[in-house]
């Protein structure tokens, strides 16, 4: 055998043996998903100006930044595509591929919605509320009613834990429970069968038709949300006296949904980033939402905006009212009635827990600021 000869079988074998090595090593590297791009219609049931909006644009863009271009979510405001009260149905139906809301918003297709988001006035806050949702059984109770009683083609995410609504803007200042009875009064959910419990005429309306209807006497008073969102809807520029504090949505958050269909069609990798998205977003909004709508209510205070603290026997006219409204509904529905227990068990132990582990905020907030 030539020198030549021997040179090129062993050339032939260093190029096999750097050949098998390369392949191992392709196959020990992790696989990286090459799912194909998806862009969705995400609807929100707030106008542009809203600040709720921009919570949706929030939400959205994290999906969009952690799936490197895979899976975009396009955000139009209410009435783009569908009426806010008919985003859940477009949802379903596959007109939006996703929406952004409140689940009080769908309470005329079962009252146990109004149960996920706006609950009853229990002592919690949206921060246990959600607790409930991921660790308490709320995720359960919420697929069984949309998929399961009501076979809706939905998934649906909890995100976004509301402080504590006001009770509203009224032309002049209510005092008493009595203020209530014959009062023309908007809210959502739960809120009308509670309000309507007090004596008041509720009237539903979504947020951008508010404003206009208490300019024109169309209703007396009405809530919406938060300063940031009240302000940019321009309710002070129909009413001056905004009362904070109240018990009818004490404990709201944010639904975010999704077609089923279309949901279950995505990569493992999709699905997560969604679901982290809800997540993250949730923590965001309220850190936020604490910065904003402080700074708001200064604001409206410095256009002459009455800022007036819900008297205390109101307050325990509404959680009376609660009793009522929660008997009813328990007693015609045994879901509604399954759901409010698993509430009340979980607060019954988490927020006992709080109570007895939490130094008063009152004690220190006046030790520091002396009001």
């Amino acid at each position: 055998m030539t020198s030549e000869a021997t040179k090129t079988r062993a050339n032939r074998r260093n190029f096999l043996k750097v050949a098998g090595l390369a392949g191992a090593g392709a196959i020990a590297m992790p696989q990286v998903s090459r799912a194909q791009t998806v862009t969705w219609k995400f609807q929100s049931t707030w106008p542009t100006k809203d600040i709720f909006h921009e919570f949706a644009g929030d939400f959205a863009k994290r999906i969009n930044d952690m799936s490197g271009g895979r899976l975009k979510v396009d955000v139009l405001a209410a009435g783009a595509v569908v009426p806010a009260f008919q985003m859940q149905d477009a949802v379903a139906a596959g007109i939006l591929d996703g929406g952004h809301g409140v689940s009080a918003y769908w309470y005329g297709k079962n009252k146990a919605f109004s149960l996920f988001g706006t609950p009853p006035a229990l002592g919690w806050d949206a921060t246990n509320f959600l607790g409930w949702m991921n660790h308490g059984g709320g995720y359960d109770l919420y697929n069984d009613l949309v998929q399961t009683q009501l076979k809706l083609n939905l998934v649906g995410f909890f995100s976004g834990p509301m402080p504590c609504q006001p009770l509203g803007w009224f032309k002049k200042e209510l005092k008493t429970a009595d203020d209530f009875k014959g009062l023309k009064y908007r809210t959502v959910g739960l809120a009308a069968d509670l309000m309507r419990e007090m004596g008041a005429a509720v009237t539903i309306l979504a947020g951008g038709e508010i404003v206009p209807a208490l300019e024109r006497g169309v209703i007396d008073g009405a809530e919406f949300n938060n300063p940031s969102s009240d302000s940019m809807l321009g309710f002070q520029d129909v009413a001056k006296v905004y009362m904070l504090q109240s018990y009818h949505q004490a404990a709201e958050s944010f639904e975010l949904l999704f077609n089923k269909t279309k949901f279950d069609a995505l990569s493992p990798e999709q699905k997560a980033i969604i679901k982290y998205s809800a997540e993250s977003a949730s923590s965001d909004m309220i850190w936020k939402a604490l910065d904003r709508y402080s700074k708001d209510l200064e604001m409206l205070r410095g256009k002459g905006v009455n800022v007036v603290t819900t008297p205390e026997v109101i307050l325990k006219a509404q959680l009376a009212a609660w009793d009522k409204v929660l008997e009813k509904l328990g007693g015609e529905s045994p879901f509604f009635k399954k759901v409010v227990d698993s509430q009340k068990d979980w607060v019954k132990r988490t927020v006992a827990y709080q109570r007895v582990n939490e130094p008063s905020r009152d004690l220190a907030f006046n030790h520091f600021f002396k009001t």
